[in-house]
């Protein structure tokens, strides 16, 4: 990480209050010009700078320049050499209270891959409702742009915004993480959501597709993990929370969309169901290192969405793939593919946004769980 990223997750993990900390704006420019709230100084050694980490001595010199902001207020740190660092009053919308599920994002960042379609886009406009600070990350940066305009006028809150986002790439990972810390201080939950799909046998399955899937699919959560981690972690650093208490404040999550293909093989659909199977490897590996940083890592295993484009774009769709590639024996049409997939499925139905979401939501809610793959399948997939 920068030095910037450090001290902005640094500054939200120190005013963590209500379920997450301030929103942080990172301005390059340091100096005497104008604020509306009281002006902070804090000067980090030059090593600190380079490495990009911040001592012990360090944090509780950051920590005592945070705590002359106060809490109706901007609070600003101006650090020589690096940049202003503004944090934002508090808008109220991390005091949601109650025993509403919802609860549990509001005030929070949370971070969407794939966001601007799909299940992504019902996942968005969820934790958008419930008071996340979302973030519509999406290799179609105009997409997201319009979609997370549309978010704003949804919600009457500002608090939407858009990133471009290759997963697959690692420059634009860290492009994509670096901008969000930047501009928002952290991420409090991250949703492995972006993924492809190429089906056909492994007879004939060329291998420029396999790696397509495995690159986004597999790839893509690693390097989202890799980047977004580091920040979580100094978030819950500063924080000065003990995870073995029984209450622990400052958790975040890192959760993977995976799939129910995850969780049992897919007749020629070997490349998807091969990604998703070592994406679950993933979830459990990245758990059980990344817990002492106070991060969670869980996986979603959603049925089918028969209504969003990876099923049902006609000239892409799993069900125009499906019925090319003679998975379904008999069947002359997408819609005699469509038919016997809902057939498999106990509760009558196709898996559905809302869905998902109330499954993020126990996840984030769950404190004492971590390194699952949660089955959001109707019945047709059950734990074992």
């Amino acid at each position: 990480m920068t030095i910037q990223q450090t001290i902005s997750a640094s500054i939200r993990g120190l005013t963590y209050q209500g379920g997450c900390g301030r929103l942080v704006v990172f301005h390059p420019e340091s100096g005497d010009k104008e604020t509306a709230g009281p002006v902070s100084r804090f000067i980090p050694s030059a090593a600190s700078i380079e490495s990009g980490t911040l001592s012990d001595a360090e944090l509780h010199e950051l920590s005592a320049a945070v705590a002359k902001g106060g809490e109706t207020q901007p609070l600003t740190v101006d650090v020589p050499m690096v940049g202003r660092f503004n944090g934002l009053p508090r808008s109220g919308r991390a005091a949601a209270a109650g025993a509403d599920r919802n609860a549990v994002v509001a005030g929070r960042v949370a971070v969407v891959t794939g966001g601007a379609q799909g299940f992504g886009a019902e996942i968005v406009r969820a934790l958008a409702a419930a008071g996340a600070v979302v973030v519509v990350a999406d290799l179609n940066r105009e997409g997201a742009e319009r979609f997370a305009a549309t978010i704003r006028e949804e919600t009457g809150s500002e608090h939407a915004r858009a990133v471009g986002v290759d997963v697959s790439d690692e420059a634009s990972v860290a492009a994509m993480v670096a901008n969000i810390s930047e501009s928002l201080g952290g991420i409090d939950l991250f949703v492995s959501n972006a993924g492809v799909l190429k089906a056909g046998s492994v007879k004939e399955l060329s291998l420029d597709d396999f790696e397509f899937v495995t690159r986004v699919n597999y790839r893509g959560f690693f390097l989202c993990t890799k980047y977004a981690a580091p920040v979580m972690a100094a978030q819950f650093r500063a924080s000065g929370i003990n995870r073995y208490e029984e209450d622990v404040p400052y958790y975040t999550d890192i959760i993977q969309i995976n799939s129910k293909s995850g969780l049992e093989g897919s007749n020629k659909n070997g490349a998807y169901a091969g990604a998703k199977f070592g994406g679950i490897g993933l979830v459990q590996s990245f758990a059980m290192e990344l817990v002492t940083d106070g991060v969670k890592v869980n996986a979603i295993c959603p049925g089918n969405f028969f209504e969003g484009p990876l099923w049902a774009d006609p000239d892409r769709g799993l069900f125009v793939q499906y019925l090319r590639a003679g998975k379904v024996p008999g069947a002359e049409s997408v819609a005699d593919v469509k038919r016997f997939y809902e057939q498999k499925v106990p509760m009558g139905r196709g898996c559905r946004g809302g869905d998902v979401a109330r499954a993020i939501l126990y996840a984030v809610e769950q404190k004492y769980e971590t390194g699952q793959a949660i089955p959001v399948t109707g019945g047709q997939v059950m734990l074992r």
